[in-house]
């Protein structure tokens, strides 16, 4: 049965990272950006990613980040991969994946204008950029960095883009289900939708955003199957 993949993403304690494994998380986000409310050190990561068992991955997000902040970050924090989330140009993104030898996901953020062809573009022009950049993280545009934890038009997504982009912006578990039956993304990215306060996770929430997003795979299945 394919499955999508899902990340919690702002991780600030271990009891939450815990939790997130626990109820199935497949990937887990440490914030590395000074002005995120959920904003990590490389050192309190490297303590959060030793409560994570083997085959979750850990993904650092950086905003506008030097070569060497990143590289530095990832000599402390054994990260799997790194997500950049601010105005990195094409060049610069390969750069910061190369100083750390690491893949990386780009923010795309959608504005009410764009345009499947923008989307389609923009990955183009990364995946020419670097061997290490593996697919486009989606989030609603804000005049701000980190994440939006607003939704954006999904109908926006090209269908032939679809099963290569992380989808985000504003999920939840209410909104979930429908979410990746309209998009049918390769993996989902969760924040702000599955917390008590900033930074701070709430395990029954994490649980029934796991549980939506599964229920939508089962629906495609069982789709596939009739």
């Amino acid at each position: 049965m394919p499955r999508t993949r899902i990340k919690i993403c702002g991780l600030t304690r271990v009891e939450d990272v815990q939790a997130a494994v626990a109820a199935g998380a497949d990937a887990l986000g440490f914030v590395f950006y000074p002005k995120s409310p959920r904003h990590v050190t490389p050192e309190r990561a490297a303590e959060l990613i030793a409560a994570v068992p083997p085959f979750v991955s850990t993904v650092g997000l950086f905003v506008n980040a030097s070569a060497q902040e990143v590289a530095d970050t990832v000599r402390l924090a054994p990260l799997s991969s790194l997500q950049f989330h601010g105005d990195e140009s094409p060049a610069h993104s390969a750069e910061l994946g190369a100083a750390a030898n690491r893949p990386y996901t780009q923010v795309f953020r959608v504005r009410p204008d764009s345009a499947a062809f923008d989307l389609l573009e923009y990955e183009r022009q990364f995946r020419a950029a670097g061997t290490l950049f593996t697919s486009l993280l989606l989030d609603t545009y804000v005049d701000a960095y980190g994440g939006a934890g607003k939704v954006f038009d999904w109908s926006l997504v090209p269908e032939e883009l679809a099963p290569r982009v992380v989808l985000s912006g504003g999920l939840s578990a209410p909104n979930a289900t429908e979410a990746v039956l309209r998009v049918r993304p390769y993996a989902v990215d969760v924040s702000s939708g599955v917390e008590a306060s900033k930074g701070i996770k709430d395990a029954t929430r994490m649980r029934a955003f796991i549980e939506a997003v599964r229920a939508a795979d089962a629906i495609i299945e069982r789709e596939k199957n009739t």
